[in-house]
């Protein structure tokens, strides 16, 4: 049986984002609904309501779920009884769209993630041997617009190549739509297209990444920081790109935890009594 709550809160979802504890999210808006919609709910997938039984049997029974319509209301609680019948972990997001409106959470651009991952797992291709940018972008792939994103890292000559032949979405080299713009990083450039570049946490995020991408370590006090670490993790990993990537997923994961929740917390030596 499901040992989910039945309801989850906007912002308990919302600290879960972002994160690698992120439920699979499920878009279960009516079809007319969702094909007008501008924006969706990050890391969301839409599923058919009235198809539930048909496509459960495509889930992994070791993730646990997040089904959302507009209000929270009957298309919602409909899909998770289904899905909590067939001994799915699944909770309801509380008030739905509505809700996560009202509590003033980013949502994403559709028209974007239609243009750029239209299909999961969406495949992306650079340049091999990330250190910053290639790292960041990645990782704001997975955690906000396709959780089972896929990657390739190749020679600089070949990324445009191998973007044809594969169909993948070449990013941070130049001539592309994903790239740097001017001082900004593809990371910026990202958040822009994708509608992220206003959310505060992600917005002090890249401001980091840029400081330590471009050399510009005054932008941000922890830029130097991101650029000894993404450098170190760099020489460690070698070839081994998606071995890079694991460490540096768990990087970016701490770091943007940081701004979310202990950027203001300090530390001095000798400590206080509590």
């Amino acid at each position: 049986m499901s040992s989910a709550r039945f309801f989850i809160t906007p912002q308990e979802l919302w600290a879960l984002i972002g994160t690698a504890d992120c439920p699979c999210i499920i878009d279960t808006r009516r079809h007319e609904i969702y094909r007008q919609s501008e924006r969706v709910l990050p890391a969301s997938v839409w599923r058919d309501p009235q198809d539930a039984a048909s496509w459960s049997s495509s889930l992994d029974r070791g993730k646990t779920f997040v089904v959302a319509c507009k209000a929270g209301h009957e298309l919602s609680q409909m899909v998770a009884a289904t899905l909590r019948e067939q001994g799915f972990a699944v909770s309801v997001l509380d008030g739905g769209y509505a809700g996560w409106a009202d509590a003033k959470f980013p949502l994403l651009s559709k028209a974007a993630r239609e243009r750029f991952a239209p299909q999961s797992p969406s495949l992306w291709v650079t340049r091999r041997r990330p250190k910053i940018d290639r790292i960041a972008c990645p990782w704001l792939i997975r955690r906000f617009i396709d959780p089972q994103a896929r990657f390739l890292f190749v020679d600089p000559p070949q990324v445009e190549a191998v973007a044809r032949e594969t169909g993948a979405v070449a990013f941070d080299i130049e001539g592309v739509a994903l790239s740097h713009e001017g001082e900004r990083c593809s990371f910026d450039t990202m958040l822009k297209v994708f509608g992220l570049e206003f959310e505060p946490c992600l917005a002090r995020l890249a401001l980091i990444v840029r400081g330590a991408d471009t050399a510009r370590h005054d932008l941000a006090p922890e830029a130097p920081g991101l650029h000894a670490i993404s450098l170190g993790l760099s020489v460690r990993a070698g070839d081994d790109d998606h071995g890079l990537l694991r460490a540096g997923f768990a990087m970016y994961d701490a770091l943007f935890a940081w701004a979310r929740f202990a950027a203001d917390e300090r530390h001095n030596w000798p400590a206080r009594a509590a």
